[in-house]
């Protein structure tokens, strides 16, 4: 199948797409022939779309999923340095939440925003586990207490700690994920191994994109941990066969509003 689709009218043969191919494969274009994927070279191409997005002239369509391609206008997705600072400063851990629904139709718009994260060779190993039953959030909460109640007394680097969650659990407090509604889980292909990263950047931008769809999120480390260490989890979550659990994350409405931004250590930055 042809790799790129050239409009000859519209090309200028500028050449940036090929210099922006991360491939290189795309010949670039003079004054006879437009920028072309040779056939022997088609089998590369890893579906990234920068031959298509840094055209300047949009006269280049990747061939995967040429109806889909969608046009942003000039100007379109501009935020100031001064909003995209406080937007992401203000973003918080939430760790009350409401009971109000969140749609699974809304959920579904966050990550198809997390859908383009950035990802190994374009690899998108990530697929999502999304835990909508209030129920079964409370249920996996016990099942991570129940894997920390095997930790006391052993070598974990866990075992000292745990005690105080267990005690804070059955006095009725949910140290675990926080009386969260949703959890989202982030799995990946076994025997992947940058694909944890992937998941961990996937999980960002779902992190990053929440709040401005109303939605607070905290990082489910006791969760995660769970995962991937005990097997009444791993058989509660039934992932399909082959995939793993790499993060966790519970999300909801959040209880209360953020009216300011806390201090932080400062930068430590070395310049070479």
């Amino acid at each position: 199948m042809t790799a790129i689709l050239v409009d000859q009218d519209l090309c200028t043969r500028c050449g940036i797409c090929s210099v922006v191919c991360p491939m290189s494969i795309v010949d670039p274009a003079d004054e006879n022939t437009l920028p072309v994927v040779q056939d022997t070279k088609a089998g590369m191409c890893i579906r990234c779309g920068h031959c298509e997005v840094f055209c300047p002239s949009q006269a280049l369509l990747q061939n995967y999923l040429p109806d889909e391609k969608v046009q942003v206008s000039a100007g379109a997705g501009t935020i100031s340095p001064d909003d995209l600072g406080v937007y992401l400063k203000k973003r918080r851990s939430v760790r009350h939440f409401t009971k109000d629904l969140v749609p699974k139709e809304k959920i579904a718009s966050v990550l198809d925003i997390a859908r383009y994260a950035a990802s190994g060779g374009n690899g998108q190993p990530v697929q999502w586990l999304v835990v909508h039953d209030p129920e079964e959030v409370r249920k996996i909460a016990g099942l991570t207490i129940e894997w920390m109640k095997t930790l006391v007394n052993s070598r974990h680097p866990m075992s000292g700690y745990v005690p105080v969650l267990i005690e804070a659990w059955e006095q009725g407090r949910d140290v675990i994920c926080r009386g969260a509604p949703y959890l989202l889980i982030a799995h990946i292909p076994e025997g992947n191994p940058i694909a944890t990263v992937d998941a961990i950047i996937a999980l960002t931008h779902f992190d990053i994109a929440a709040p401005a769809f109303g939605i607070g999120t905290c990082w489910a480390g006791f969760v995660a941990a769970a995962c991937r260490e005990y097997p009444p989890m791993q058989e509660e979550l039934t992932l399909p066969k082959g995939r793993i659990v790499a993060y966790a994350m519970m999300f909801g409405h959040p209880q209360y509003k953020v009216y300011g931004i806390p201090r932080r250590n400062p930068v430590q930055v070395t310049w070479k």
